[in-house]
């Protein structure tokens, strides 16, 4: 890959307004991501991470990992919203719908063809088989990742620490996700005022210093003004790009059809289901089981 110039901070402020890099570069690097996001959110941010980070160098390592801290407090899933907004930031509205759709577009198409695989063979002992030797793969790739991962945004023992008893609460003691997210954010910003030397970003095997800049730096932040056109414009962008496709299904299929019925499920599910898809997993299980009755407990838990 030849070795592209990189902007100013200045050129990288006005992100949303122009390339950063082609757009068809953008377009083919996304879609190649989309062709390797196995494992679930941890899997997806560690490709993304060695994509974006570390060999295309697009995004500093520093703005990457707020970026995903911000996206875990959003409604919906995180490893999508962090692929919106670098799209976004390499190049503009289009670069965000396009990281988007590409990256889901491929898990939809492998889905489907294994939901066919599943309704015409489901109680053969080749499909039997090949489910049950999915379930150890991707526990073991969402474990890989967890760890590559983890190993740049924990630069500190005591940020560590945090994570072992952030996970405790909510695997051992049952805490409500929100109340860990608030606690460990009072910590982080305890830690933060108090002990600044731990809130440093771990470098990884190798180190970054001897690593070309990034496009994007970490230090060239939004100082756009605040504009109501503009938020007008994303706001349009975002209503269309949810509610044209809901609207052709309800059209082509009838408003009480069981497809209509599952755009507006997971419209509403996306607007109340806060961190990540691990939390979307649960309450589209309670769901789509008990209330809905679109899967039995038994197909659910097939991976």
């Amino acid at each position: 890959m030849t070795e592209q110039p990189h902007p100013t901070p200045e050129c990288a402020e006005t992100a949303s307004t122009a390339d950063v890099v082609p757009f068809r570069d953008a377009v083919r690097a996304w879609f190649l991501i989309s062709l390797q996001t196995f494992g679930g959110p941890a899997g997806q941010i560690a490709v993304m991470q060695r994509t974006l980070v570390d060999e295309r160098r697009w995004i500093g390592q520093r703005r990457f990992l707020h970026a995903l801290s911000y996206c875990t407090l959003l409604p919906g899933p995180e490893a999508q919203q962090l692929a919106i907004y670098v799209g976004w930031l390499l190049n503009g509205v289009r670069g965000g719908l396009v990281a988007g759709t590409l990256f889901v577009l491929p898990g939809m198409l492998a889905l489907l063809a294994l939901s066919a695989l599943y309704v015409g063979a489901g109680d053969t002992t080749l499909a039997t088989a090949l489910f049950a030797g999915l379930a150890p793969a991707v526990l073991a790739i969402v474990a890989q990742a967890v760890v590559r991962v983890a190993g740049r945004a924990l630069g500190h023992p005591a940020l560590v620490a945090l994570a072992v008893a952030a996970f405790l609460a909510l695997a051992a003691f049952g805490l409500p996700f929100p109340v860990v997210v608030v606690a460990a954010a009072v910590i982080g910003w305890t830690l933060g005022r108090w002990a600044p030397a731990t809130m440093r970003v771990a470098t990884g095997h190798g180190g970054s210093d001897d690593r070309p800049p990034p496009l994007i730096p970490d230090d060239a932040l939004h100082r756009e003004a605040p504009s109501r056109s503009h938020a007008a414009t994303v706001l349009a962008v975002g209503v269309l790009a949810w509610g044209l496709p809901l609207a052709v299904v309800a059209a082509l299929t009838g408003r009480h059809s069981v497809f209509t019925q599952q755009g507006l499920f997971f419209s509403g599910a996306a607007l109340v289901t806060f961190g990540g898809a691990y939390a979307v997993l649960a309450y589209v299980a309670q769901k789509a089981v008990e209330m809905y009755g679109w899967l039995s407990p038994g197909e659910l838990h097939v991976p």
